[in-house]
């Protein structure tokens, strides 16, 4: 068992986590900027959402991501929780890497296999988090659903696009 966080403790927490958070969403965001003028340029399917529909998404899905961590690293802090909170860094960093290779180097392909690594990086977090805290665990379904349709997202737009995106 652990000891319980103050709450002082607790409020740093969940500004740290959610910062680390949205600094992976800065850092996804910075190969984004002219995301909305190419994304325009590609040709996509006739069931892909308008561009202006990614940024509210991700910001509340990010949000929930850092909520997540939060909850599980309430549960013993660092020490007790390394490997999943590890496992949840690293799908953030997969998560940041995808805007660089869709968005600023037009890599389809490695964009779609970035994507996939990403979902099962996701699902694998979302288990351990659920063993932690099953809320926490359910804070990442939502992640989960956008990503499962952002990769058929990816690929189809790919595959309509082999001339722009390799």
């Amino acid at each position: 068992m652990h000891k319980p966080l103050s709450r002082a403790k607790q409020v740093v927490g969940l500004i740290g986590w959610l910062l680390l958070s949205f600094i992976a969403a800065g850092i996804g965001g910075l190969a984004s900027m002219q995301a909305a003028s190419f994304y325009q340029q590609l040709a996509q399917p006739s069931w892909a959402p308008p561009s202006a529909v990614f940024g509210p998404v991700w910001t509340l899905l990010y949000a929930l991501m850092g909520i997540a961590a939060w909850l599980v690293w309430r549960q013993g802090g660092w020490r007790q929780q390394r490997g999943t909170l590890i496992l949840f860094m690293a799908q953030l960093a997969l998560n940041a890497l995808w805007s660089w290779l869709f968005f600023g180097w037009h890599q389809g392909a490695l964009a779609f296999a970035d994507i996939v690594v990403l979902w099962l990086l996701i699902t694998a977090t979302l288990v351990c988090f659920w063993r932690v805290r099953p809320l926490a665990g359910a804070w990442l379904v939502p992640y989960l659903c956008w990503v499962s349709f952002a990769a058929v997202l990816n690929f189809a737009v790919w595959h309509l696009n082999p001339q722009i995106l390799g």
